[in-house]
């Protein structure tokens, strides 16, 4: 019997290629912008990075209305067919398994032909499908390779089942599985890295700015006994011997040393240790808590380090270290002190009260 239907085309097309252009573009430029409005700290880049294969995906469901409404639209053929080989591939785990049929299709109004798919088969089902068996199955009229067994046939097709014969139709054996092709597949990639790669040098300034490591100045302080290392990052001040940061205005004044620019009072931290003092800027734009490290209870540190080194049960101390943030919202000053009896702190807020004690553990 000579078979007079052709195989099912491939999506190597110009619709298909474009398509994959456009879709790579999209995953590249969305991942892309994602990843660097996280590093740059821009909320509309992530949203655009988010928002951007959203909005295809409603676009492209929506452009696909009106295709999957004709093909809704068209009564499919019923025929019988004969089972020529099965195999599981699949879903042994579930009450379902994946089976690839080949069969051999008999129209009423044609000659038979072979396809080969893959349907979902329920365990209790099985073994009513075994080669030889003949089954009724339905396809568009327009696309005979896209072949189902029919579950429940009506009462109809049941008699042609039980009296019907059906010889092998020889090959080309049609699927159900149109391949995309080598074309589309590398056109998606070659988009997705160049949509990625575009993102990348349109904010290589911003970038760059933001990993760039910073090239801090030193320069000696008016006592010849600290010295202050600044940036647009940071500032440190170190004491030389003998002298502290709980002395009597030494803490102010240290922080008056650091260089006052546009960002030097948007602070993240301040950290005071005995000779050292260290205070951590924000970077430009930053939407992070800050601080302005003038606005400081500096005569309330000393004795908020006396209390936690005397009242808290740690002994004779041996370091202390005072922490100003306000990553959760507010300003919190807490001073750690460490001794032979353990660790202890506490916290106060920004007019220099305690609010929480912890005592040595």
């Amino acid at each position: 019997m000579t078979i007079t239907k052709s195989a099912p085309p491939t999506r190597t097309t110009p619709v298909a290629v474009a398509l994959g252009l456009l879709t790579g573009g999209v995953i590249g430029g969305s991942l892309a912008a994602f990843v660097v409005g996280c590093v740059i700290e821009s909320v509309p880049l992530c949203v655009a990075g988010v928002g951007l294969p959203v909005a295809y995906g409603l676009l492209f469901f929506l452009a696909g209305v009106p295709r999957r409404a004709r093909e809704a639209a068209v009564v499919p053929s019923t025929a019988l067919a004969v089972i020529e080989t099965l195999e599981a591939v699949g879903g042994e785990a579930t009450s379902d398994v994946a089976v690839r049929f080949d069969l051999t299709v008999a129209p009423d109004d044609g000659p038979a032909y072979r396809v080969a798919f893959t349907q979902n088969i329920n365990l209790a089902h099985l073994p009513d499908h075994r080669p030889g068996v003949v089954v009724v199955v339905q396809y568009p009229p327009d696309r005979p390779w896209q072949v189902r067994i029919v579950k429940w046939p009506t009462p109809e097709w049941e008699e042609r089942v039980a009296g019907a014969r059906l010889d092998s139709a020889p090959g080309p054996v049609l699927v159900s599985e149109s391949s995309e092709g080598c074309a589309v597949g590398f056109v998606t990639l070659l988009a997705l890295l160049l949509a990625a790669a575009g993102v990348v040098l349109l904010f290589r300034a911003d970038l760059f700015d933001e990993g760039a490591p910073d090239k801090p100045s030193v320069s000696s302080s008016s006592s010849s006994s600290s010295t202050t290392v600044e940036s647009s990052a940071s500032g440190t001040v170190t004491l030389g011997p003998n002298q502290s940061f709980l002395d009597k205005g030494e803490l102010r004044k240290a922080v008056g040393r650091l260089a006052k620019g546009t960002d030097a009072s948007a602070a993240l931290t301040v950290v005071v240790q005995d000779r050292l003092l260290s205070v951590v800027y924000a970077p430009t734009g930053s939407q992070a808590p800050t601080f302005d490290p003038d606005s400081l209870p500096y005569e309330r540190l000393p004795a908020l380090v006396e209390e936690a080194r005397s009242d808290l049960g740690v002994g004779s101390p041996g370091t202390w270290q005072v922490t100003v943030e306000r990553l959760t919202g507010s300003l919190t000053i807490r001073v750690g002190v460490t001794g032979t009896g353990g660790t202890a702190s506490l916290e106060a807020d920004a007019q220099g009260k305690v609010v929480r004690r912890s005592p040595a553990h």
